[in-house]
């Protein structure tokens, strides 16, 4: 496996973060977490046009421009450093995947352009509210009548499902456990019978909603009950996207602290000459390399379809989620009483590195399902 960047995916990542320093500062991230859609249709437009970065990751004859995982973990590192306000998440890594995994070849001729062209939002509302990030949790059922799919049931937790415009849903046939009888189906955003709902949450800059299905006709998207295992690889994509995500906003957190430490002036001297706060800074230094390490290696693996995918990609989401709230929580005490303010910005990174924590599964979920993968 590779494990550094090449010269161009050096370049890339610093294009990118040009872009974004210029397009998310601390004031918009504001502006839009207030705001019910969270983000901005021109903005988001804008952002595909420029850079194309909802095709990154799909292939060129569905209109993307055939890049990898690897490429794939840039952009969303650099979001996550950012603080991005976007559906690029729920449409790229979510939507996109899902129909990559599982959509038949003229589905994904039909769909995946739009999603690559920015002029399409989707996401994938798998969760129910009994907060399960399996299989098994999922209850809502569809039901075959006159030539079509009819769905019934709730999905909550659902990424940007208020406001997307395509939602891939996971449901199952009446009468059906486990993972039997799953199948993805495709629904419009405006189908009939679908309600949304905006849903509160700790972190405003990215937005849950709760979606009720009352008899909403849906089209089945690849094969009827064969869901199980695209779903599985969609959901261990995720984990690494997020994973990498994660550290960008780990990275973030621990150099605004030095920043600040090295500026801070208390008895003549920087706060950042103090043993006490060394030995702070150099711990945050570990955690943040060491789930780099671990995010880098699995968009490899990724990248490779590495047979191992599995337990890598819920080894990163663990390592990642714990250095971005070990992270978020030193950075927050190493600017004392300011840290703790509504006024500072570190409370934005704090919120989103707790709603990562537990989005596709706690650091303890994962880490029973790498024991269980690895059958350690």
């Amino acid at each position: 496996m590779q494990f550094s960047f090449s010269d161009e995916q050096e370049q890339f990542r610093t294009g990118l973060r040009r872009f974004l320093n210029e397009k998310s500062p601390p004031s918009e991230i504001r502006r839009l977490m207030a705001t019910d859609t969270g983000y901005d249709r021109d903005a988001w437009k804008q952002l595909n046009t420029s850079l194309g970065l909802t095709a990154v990751q799909i292939p060129e004859a569905y209109g993307g421009q055939g890049f990898g995982f690897v490429e794939l973990a840039i952009v969303l590192e650099e979001m996550g450093r950012a603080l991005l306000c976007a559906p690029y998440f729920s449409t790229a890594v979510l939507a996109a995947n899902a129909i990559l995994n599982a959509g038949t070849e003229d589905q994904k001729q039909a769909l995946l352009p739009g999603i690559a062209a920015g002029d399409i939002v989707a996401t994938l509302a798998f969760t129910e509210d009994n907060g399960r990030w399996d299989s098994s949790g999922v209850a809502l059922t569809a039901a075959e009548q006159g030539g079509g799919h009819r769905l019934n049931g709730v999905k909550s937790f659902v990424l940007d499902g208020h406001t997307a415009d395509l939602i891939i849903v996971l449901a199952r046939s009446p009468g059906s456990a486990g993972d039997e009888g799953l199948s993805f189906f495709i629904v419009d955003g405006k189908a009939q019978g679908l309600e949304r709902r905006l849903l509160k949450s700790v972190d405003q800059t990215r937005k849950l909603a709760r979606l009720t299905f009352d008899s909403v006709p849906a089209e089945l998207l690849g094969e009827a009950g064969a869901a199980a295992a695209p779903l599985a690889r969609t959901l261990d994509q995720a984990a690494v996207c997020l994973a990498n995500e994660m550290v960008g906003g780990a990275e973030h957190m621990r150099q605004s602290a030095l920043d600040y430490v090295m500026m801070r002036m208390q008895f003549g001297r920087p706060i950042a000459s103090f043993q006490a706060v060394k030995h702070k800074c150099a711990d945050m230094l570990v955690e943040v390399e060491l789930a780099k390490s671990a995010a880098y290696y699995a968009a490899e693996a990724a990248a490779e379809e590495d047979a191992e995918l599995p337990a890598i990609a819920s080894l990163a989401k663990a390592c990642a989620s714990d250095a971005f709230i070990q992270t978020a929580k030193e950075t927050i005490q190493l600017h004392g009483g300011i840290g703790f303010t509504w006024d500072n910005d570190t409370h934005l990174w704090f919120k989103r590195a707790k709603s990562s924590e537990v989005f596709l599964g706690t650091p303890v979920y994962h880490r029973e399902l790498l024991m269980q993968r690895w059958n350690v």
